[in-house]
């Protein structure tokens, strides 16, 4: 160690934010006798936290998501979006509307990580993924890139305070159809755990301590949001086709 070099524990910062994060949402969930104001203080605490730690390339917010097409899918309580390259954002009536091409994860945030929740947070992944995404050639100062970008398989999980992944719940989630499959779930008082693609439809399983679930999800959502790479570019001319009159 150079003499007079200062050193930063990172997982000690973690660890501090996990139980500042769990104080708040236990408190929430006491205090807070209306469920959405509850699940509007939990999902505010999360989307802080993401906005905080996040690169500046990623946005996080409660969003729709919508298709060239008019589809729209269920409201999703945290869309993580690409921030530098969407062309449009909608807002009306204090609802967000994100463009399908645009979106890199989506999650939902419940009190308890079981069976119930992980089948909704999976339903709303679903809408998501179903929708139309578009893709189109990227001219850049060296010329242009011919081939487009496929659209890539979107991130899907769960946030909760408490809630354990039990084995039947686990065999559950492995045998989900590709559009309800959820790639990870965080438990700050229990544990998190992620599926991590290998290759194909084969996944590899991964689980943290129970002390170490916030550092464990996030780390590992940095991680995959960089195999991730850029979102696709939006084929613009099929949203201008889809809003002409007819």
């Amino acid at each position: 160690m150079v003499k007079g070099k200062q050193k930063i524990n990172i997982r000690d910062i973690f660890l501090g934010l996990q139980k500042q994060m769990r104080s708040k949402l236990s408190l929430n969930k006491k205090i807070l006798t209306h469920p959405v104001a509850k699940g509007d203080a939990c999902e505010c605490e999360w989307i802080n936290m993401l906005t905080s730690y996040l690169p500046s390339r990623y946005r996080a917010d409660r969003a729709f998501v919508i298709d060239c097409e008019g589809n729209v899918s269920d409201q999703l309580d945290i869309v993580i979006y690409d921030r530098h390259y969407s062309p449009f954002i909608l807002k009306q009536d204090g609802s967000t509307y994100i463009p399908a091409e645009s979106v890199y994860a989506v999650i939902e945030v419940k009190p308890t990580l079981n069976k119930k929740n992980v089948e909704y947070a999976s339903k709303k992944a679903n809408s998501v993924r179903i929708l139309k995404r578009t893709t189109a050639t990227i001219v850049h100062a060296g010329g242009r890139i011919e081939k487009p970008k496929k659209p890539f398989f979107i991130l899907a999980g769960i946030l909760t305070i408490d809630g354990y992944l039990s084995d039947s719940l686990k065999t559950n989630l492995v045998k989900a159809e590709k559009d309800d499959f959820l790639h990870f779930g965080c438990s700050l008082q229990d544990g998190a755990f992620w599926f991590k693609r290998v290759t194909g439809n084969k996944y590899s399983f991964e689980r943290s301590a129970k002390e170490e679930s916030l550092i464990f999800f996030f780390l590992n959502l940095l991680s995959e949001l960089q195999q991730l790479g850029t979102v696709p570019a939006i084929d613009l001319k099929a949203y201008i086709k889809s809003f002409k009159r007819k």
